[in-house]
C-alpha cells in the first residue's frame, strides 16, 4: 500500500513539473479513446470513428493533464465551474482542482426526490457560471442545460470543452449567446494519427 502510494504521489509530481503539450494530450487521447466501427451520436448523427470520452475521463493522470491545461482557457471573471451530466462531472472536477473554483453538476432532469435540484454542489444563482462538457458534437445539451440554468439565475455565456468535433456545436451555441472554447478539436486528435 505505502508503494502505490509513493508511486500516485511520484507521478503526480512529475505531471506538476513537467509541462504537457496540446500535441502530446492529443497523441495520449487519440492512442486511448479513439475508436472506428458504426456510431450513433446523441445528435442522431451517425459516425465511422468515435472518441470514448470514458477512456480519457478515467485515466487519473491524462484527465488531470487535461484539466492543467484547460485551465488557463477559463475566464478570469468565472465563481462556479459547472460541469453536465454525465462526461462533464469528472472533467469538471479535475478542472476545479486546478482552478480552485466551485463545482455544480448539472443533471439533465431534476431529480424528484432528495434535494431535488437541477444542479447539485456550487449554487449558481446570480453567479457567473462556466459550462463544461467533455465533448461537443451539435451543442444539443449544452444548449438545453445553460437554458435549465439560466431559469435557475446563472450568468451564462460561455462554455468550455475538452474536444470540439467540429460539426456544428459552437455555431450552435453562438445562437444562444455561448461562446465556446475548447482544448482540442477534431482536426487535432486526427492530425495525431
Amino acid at each position: 500500500m505505502a508503494k502505490s502510494s509513493v508511486l500516485r504521489g511520484y507521478r503526480g509530481y512529475l505531471g506538476d513539473l513537467v509541462p504537457v503539450t496540446r500535441s502530446d494530450l492529443a497523441r495520449r487521447i487519440h492512442s486511448s479513446a479513439h475508436l472506428t466501427g458504426h456510431f450513433v451520436l446523441r445528435s442522431g448523427r451517425t459516425a465511422t470513428e468515435y472518441f470514448d470520452k470514458y477512456k480519457f475521463e478515467g485515466d487519473p493522470v491524462l484527465l488531470d493533464d487535461i484539466a492543467r491545461a484547460m485551465a488557463p482557457l477559463v475566464p478570469g471573471d468565472i465563481e462556479v465551474l459547472a460541469g453536465l451530466e454525465m462526461g462533464g462531472i469528472p472533467v469538471v472536477t479535475a478542472l476545479g482542482r486546478h482552478t480552485g473554483l466551485p463545482c455544480a453538476f448539472v443533471r439533465k432532469q431534476a431529480k424528484t426526490y432528495g434535494t431535488c435540484r437541477l444542479a447539485e454542489g456550487a449554487d449558481v444563482a446570480g453567479r457567473r457560471v462556466l459550462v463544461v462538457e467533455d465533448v461537443v458534437t451539435s451543442g444539443g445539451q449544452i444548449v438545453l442545460s445553460t437554458a435549465d440554468l439560466r431559469s435557475l439565475g446563472a450568468q451564462i455565456s460561455e462554455a468550455l470543452c475538452v474536444i470540439d468535433r467540429e460539426q456544428g456545436g459552437a455555431a450552435a451555441l453562438a445562437a444562444e449567446g455561448i461562446s465556446l472554447s475548447s482544448l482540442l478539436t477534431a482536426t487535432d486528435l486526427r492530425t495525431t494519427s
